[in-house]
């Protein structure tokens, strides 16, 4: 039995548009509210992710060529970079202080 998929609708730039808008708010509202470093860590992922999304996007929907799509690729290594120093420095401030929250990490040497 054959399906006729002529009555979807495609997916298009306001598409992925919409989703990198929500992955970016998502990921302001995550930074802004969070007290916990780690989850602010995660909150600039989310917001560098709907970069990336509209990097790819851009380039799929505009012209032929993979600017887009290597200045994703940028991004992806620039946010393995960020963790693995953000995941360091997180460490280092529980070692010092003997927690994550943001709030109270009041000075910088003791």
């Amino acid at each position: 039995m054959l399906v006729n998929l002529s009555g979807l609708k495609s997916v298009g730039l306001e598409h992925f548009l919409i989703i990198g808008a929500i992955l970016f708010s998502l990921g302001i509202y995550a930074v802004v509210t969070r007290k916990n470093a780690i989850m602010v860590l995660m909150g600039i992922e989310l917001i560098l992710n709907s970069a990336n999304i509209n990097f790819i996007a851009f380039s799929k929907y505009s012209t032929a060529d993979l600017s887009g799509h290597l200045a994703a690729i940028f991004v992806i290594i620039l946010a393995a970079a960020e963790a693995a120093i953000a995941i360091a420095i997180v460490l280092n401030i529980y070692k010092n202080f003997l927690t994550i929250n943001i709030d109270e990490i009041d000075n910088l040497k003791r």
